[in-house]
């Protein structure tokens, strides 16, 4: 049987890690040493950012809520208290929108969810 070598499939390994790491600087783009760690860090903030994005996005969407609910004379929470009560099943991204898209609905949204308080 005749003998394999590695070296085929190591330079392959390498210039994946090299081709992620296209971009960076200095030395993390052309050495696979520090590209590697490079790409392997980037890799971790990735993965955290994906879970981050959908925090900070229901927060903006709540900050959203919350500005336009003062406009109308309610807090942000007694306005989803509201909202539940009313049985107006609408979620906060949605809500968000309304509030920029079409104040007259949402003070229509806000009218309701006093009534049911």
């Amino acid at each position: 049987m005749a003998r394999v070598k590695g070296a085929m499939m190591t330079r392959k390994r390498r210039n994946k890690v090299l081709k992620l790491a296209k971009g960076y600087y200095g030395s993390k783009s052309r050495l696979f040493k520090t590209a590697k760690q490079a790409v392997m860090k980037s890799g971790q903030y990735a993965y955290i950012g994906r879970k981050q994005k959908k925090r900070d996005f229901r927060r903006l969407w709540i900050t959203r809520i919350s500005a336009a609910a003062k406009l109308n004379g309610l807090n942000y929470s007694t306005f989803m208290g509201g909202l539940k009560r009313a049985e107006i099943t609408l979620n906060r991204k949605m809500l968000s929108e309304i509030a920029i898209a079409d104040p007259a609905a949402f003070t229509a949204l806000a009218e309701q969810a006093k009534a049911a308080l």
